[in-house]
């Protein structure tokens, strides 16, 4: 991790995404951002490899939610933002939020939103650059609406004919749908290669082609238990 030594703008931060760097601020209040570079780089497979539970592909597929991508980008990154359970602070400061925002604008960056009536429940945000999507941060105000925002980003990420999906950092919860570490030299190469294809970024795909991705997804097994975000 280094310290910053020059202006941060929407340019540099895509130059950067192209060559394996994020940045990240220490806190909410902080008024620095950092680059980070790990050694081992989270990924979530984007064949096969994904996985959801059964209970989560039935509630994927209710009417329990509504999902839309690039609805609502300030309202999702808002509520990364916020302090949730387990989480009192976050590395989204003001200067992270206006650089996303602003890619945003560009049409390099999106959301993934989840409605429960009429009010938005969970959602996450990330980049995008050729083929490779950089996932920043999901939030749920009720259970498995991340979850939910997760599975309708991957779908979208196959349907659109991207090869990357880039988590920065592996947790259990990213575990569960298949997410592993790469070493960085790994990572570099897979990066590459994503970032030249030419996907195709899909915010309101045929709802039939969508439901049939998410159903062509492999199943877990035994289910996941109805907890979480």
């Amino acid at each position: 991790m280094s310290r910053r030594a020059l202006e941060i703008t929407p340019g540099l931060m895509l130059r950067a995404y192209s060559a394996g760097l994020f940045p990240m601020a220490e806190g909410r209040g902080s008024k620095k951002l950092h680059w980070l570079d790990p050694a081992l780089r989270g990924i979530l497979p984007l064949d096969h490899k994904f996985h959801l539970s059964r209970r989560l592909r039935r509630t994927v597929l209710s009417d329990r939610f509504s999902v839309t991508a690039d609805q609502d980008f300030a309202g999702v990154i808002a509520g990364c933002a916020e302090p949730a359970p387990g989480r009192a602070d976050t590395w989204i400061n003001d200067e992270i939020e206006a650089l996303f925002t602003a890619l945003h604008r560009m049409g390099a960056a999106h959301s993934v939103e989840v409605w429960q009536d009429g009010a938005l429940v969970g959602g996450l945000y990330g980049v995008r650059i050729g083929g490779a999507f950089f996932g920043e941060s999901m939030f749920s105000r009720t259970t498995d609406a991340s979850k939910v925002a997760l599975v309708q980003l991957v779908a979208r990420l196959r349907l659109g004919g991207f090869t990357l999906l880039d988590t920065q950092f592996l947790t259990a919860h990213l575990a569960r749908f298949g997410a592993v570490e790469v070493p960085k030299g790994d990572y570099r190469r897979l990066l590459e290669a994503a970032i030249a294809v030419p996907a195709q970024w899909l915010p309101a795909p045929d709802p039939a082609l969508l439901e049939a991705e998410i159903r062509a997804m492999s199943v877990s097994a035994p289910d996941q238990p109805a907890h979480g975000a």
